[in-house]
């Protein structure tokens, strides 16, 4: 039930006693455009008992007729620029038109956005009723959610329609420590409790919504993570391949052609012939959601390396090599090339991740500050990208939120920058979403770095305290023309408060969050700092520098079997390019543990390389025929002696006879004869 402001007196509720000492009569128009107003007021002797009820960003009521336009107040200021101590001090507010308050064709007062009736000048303005104040933010729909209190008046809850806050996206902005995390937890625990089908995948750079959702979330870390590499997109793999560089042509076209063969193998690998040959013909590509094995891949490569033709590709297929074994030797990427991520496990990946059936928590934290920032852009295309087809391919049956924390990391203003795959999955889901109940939400401290185009598809933006001009006018211009005038204090409001505007409001609404219980507050690191009795001056600073290298990777002796098996006794956890042999690991300034980094993968499956058929299969049984008499009828031979280098050669002159040195050639003793005994007498 609505309540008024006890500092409003009986006389004030009588509206056609207007211009009587203590009621709401606050002065008259002197000028009007369009959009906007202007009234003179005047304090008598100096008091402030009206004035101090006016300030900007309140709104007051405009009596035209029957109707009473309601204004926003943007400016005021004394017509000297002086205050007079117990004299009339006149002073002028400059207000902006919001809309009226009329009686509407079912009788009943209602609030709209148009303005019938202008005020005319000397039209009386006087402080707003808290009935019209409730009318003004009424939304006029059903499942409204309570998320605060008006500024203006507090006894006044400030209301937002959920369904379209989440058909039609939203954003919340505003700098570092005005509480965004805070209000984002407060408008996902009203989006839950009102949509039983709505699942919450949150992208947390910063891991501190754990702590907000203890009791209907589930965290997903490094530690808990599989991802299956093969889930990625042939872009996305190569950003993990690449870390995060550009892409060689080359090599990409190398990655092209040989993971859908090696995703074939996988596949063919328990099938019979013809079945096999069935699904060589099937539609399989290297943006298929198949699961493949690194082995096999690597097999794949180190055939064409093998092969006579090709010279110029063995370079790139080299280098190739080096990059994909750098990538599953890296222990930072354990979540992608564990055991785990072999078998066919993307129903268990969609279902932890994405919350199917969910179990009670709806809600899924995926902490990103554990993974490698050049595979962060890459684990957020596949998660949104995922989050898109579950929604259009469920036929309504799940609704996603997908919230994106520090957006414009991975949608930035400047094209060049960023992940296209990212920016392409996300720009889906702000385009298309709302048609297959795919909602976005938009977190950032920098709406200016933000691409334009996904925030205009944000039709419900919270602005929180901006500091920066560049941020100030990118909001400036998502705000309806006919409110421009709320965001000219936006630089100045208090940590809590917001202006909310857009389809989930009826009006832009000053507004402040309601306080959220302490122990569901985000906290940095999900929840807070650990509990410990050491200190810097106990630490062991070599187990720290330990976990920062993660040496206690998986072990890999059953993939270096396996691999090495495969490339005929090459070095383990070596590549080969050219002749020599070079450690990735080495080469990058790692520590070699004993045992490895890289997961235990399964052999490649032989039956998978190319199969050199004879030319002659007649002609060939009757050569092995042959080689078989013949090495029966010859009798065996002798092994022969291991070939022993020759003595050093000594000059004739001082050979001796009986000695071991060698004789002397023909030609020397020739050269050593008299010509006389030479010539045939």
């Amino acid at each position: 039930m609505l309540t008024r402001d006890p500092s409003i007196s009986a006389g004030e509720q009588d509206r056609r006693d207007t211009l009587k000492r203590g009621n709401r009569f606050l002065g008259r128009v002197v000028a009007c455009s369009g959009s906007r107003a202007t009234i003179a007021a005047i304090a008598e002797n100096g008091e402030t008992s009206l004035t101090e009820l006016w300030s900007v960003g309140r709104l007051i009521s405009i009596s035209v007729g029957d109707n009473r336009v309601v204004a926003l107040v943007y400016s005021m200021q004394t017509v000297t620029n002086e205050w007079g101590e117990e004299l009339d001090n006149t002073f002028r507010i400059d207000v902006e038109l919001m809309g009226e308050v009329h009686v509407g064709p079912t009788g009943r007062e209602e609030f709209s956005a148009g303005i019938s009736q202008y005020p005319y000048l000397g039209a009386i303005a006087h402080r707003i009723r808290s009935a019209d104040l409730a009318r003004i933010y009424d939304t006029g729909k059903n499942e409204n959610c309570v998320i605060g209190q008006l500024t203006q008046d507090e006894s006044l809850d400030a209301t937002i329609h959920v369904p379209s806050m989440l058909s039609k996206h939203f954003a919340v902005v505003g700098t570092t420590g005005v509480g965004k995390s805070t209000a984002v937890s407060l408008l996902l625990r009203k989006a839950i409790a009102a949509d039983p089908k709505l699942r919450v995948l949150i992208l947390d750079p910063h891991n501190e919504f754990a702590a907000a959702f203890p009791d209907i979330a589930v965290v997903i870390d490094t530690d808990n993570l599989d991802l299956p590499f093969w889930l990625m997109k042939l872009e996305e793999f190569a950003e993990v391949i690449f870390r995060g560089r550009p892409a060689i042509p080359e090599e990409l076209d190398i990655l092209r052609d040989v993971i859908p063969e090696a995703k074939k193998a996988f596949k063919g690998s328990a099938e019979s012939g013809l079945a096999r040959r069935a699904s060589e013909k099937s539609s399989i590509t290297a943006d298929t959601p198949v699961p493949y094995r690194m082995a096999d891949l690597l097999a794949l490569i180190d055939e064409r390396i093998g092969r006579l033709e090709g010279r110029n590709d063995k370079p790139h297929l080299r280098s190739l090599k080096v990059k994909v074994i750098g990538a599953i030797n890296d222990p930072r990427y354990n979540f992608m090339f564990s055991s785990n991520t072999i078998t066919d496990t993307i129903l268990e990946t969609i279902a932890k991740i994405f919350r199917i059936p969910g179990d009670g928590r709806p809600v899924t934290t995926f902490q990103l500050a554990g993974i490698p920032s050049e595979v962060v852009n890459s684990v957020a295309s596949v998660l949104c990208r995922m989050a898109f087809e579950i929604g259009l391919w469920s036929n309504g049956g799940v609704h996603m939120l997908v919230v994106c924390e520090e957006a414009h990391r991975y949608v930035p203003a400047d094209a060049s920058l960023g992940f296209v795959p990212t920016r392409q999955a996300i720009a889906r889901i702000a385009k298309e979403g709302r048609k297959y109940g795919v909602s976005l939400g938009i977190i950032t401290q920098r709406p200016g770095e933000l691409d334009p185009t996904i925030l205009s598809q944000c039709s419900t933006v919270f602005a929180m305290r901006l500091s920066n001009d560049r941020d100030q006018e990118i909001i400036r211009s998502a705000i309806p023309n006919s409110s421009i005038s709320t965001t000219s204090f936006i630089s100045s409001i208090g940590n809590g408060e917001a202006i909310a505007f857009g389809e989930a409001v009826a009006v832009p609404m000053r507004m402040r969050f309601t306080r959220v219980d302490e122990r569901n507050l985000p906290k940095a690191n999900g929840v807070g700092v650990k509990a410990t009795d050491e200190t810097p001056d106990t630490v062991d600073l070599r187990s720290v520098v330990a976990r920062m290298r993660a040496l206690n990777g998986p072990d890999i002796s059953s993939f270096q079997q396996a691999y090495s098996a495969s490339i005929g006794g090459l070095e383990q956890n070596s590549v080969s390019i050219g002749d020599e042999f070079v450690d990735d690991r080495e080469a990058n300034g790692m520590a070699v543990p004993p045992g490895g980094y890289a997961p235990a993968i399964e052999p490649y499956n032989p039956a998978m390389l190319p199969q050199v058929e004879p030319v002659n299969p007649q002609l060939e049984r009757f050569n092995q025929i042959r080689n078989q008499l013949l090495s029966e009828d010859l009798p065996a031979q002798p092994k022969p002696e291991p070939y022993r280098a020759p003595p050093p050669r000594v000059a004739p002159s001082f050979a001796q006879p009986g000695s071991d040195l060698p004789r002397p050639s023909l030609r020397e003793s020739l050269l050593k004869k008299p010509l006389s005994s030479i010539i045939r007498k």
